[in-house]
């Protein structure tokens, strides 16, 4: 099953279960992780709330993409 068979699963039964009062995004973005870095990415999104007050998500994700070195567009990355 690839990535985006995964996500549009997700995104359907997910959706099903909490109801009308839930919208999904348009588009996503997955990065995989190496089990060595299994303990920091939990503990990462365990502090996730508090990381986000120095940092914005978008601020975040675009270091992510950057850091990867995953071509992306600007002006279209967070388009509602």
């Amino acid at each position: 099953m690839t990535l985006a068979e995964v996500v549009q699963k997700l995104k359907a039964n997910s959706a099903r279960w909490l109801g009308s009062e839930f919208e999904w995004q348009k588009g996503y973005g997955a990065f995989s992780v190496s089990p060595s870095l299994l303990a920091t990415v939990q503990r990462y999104i365990r502090n996730q709330e508090e990381h986000h007050r120095k940092r914005s998500f978008e601020e975040e994700f675009v270091a992510l993409l950057r850091r990867s070195g995953v071509a992306y567009d600007a002006e279209r990355l967070f388009v509602a």
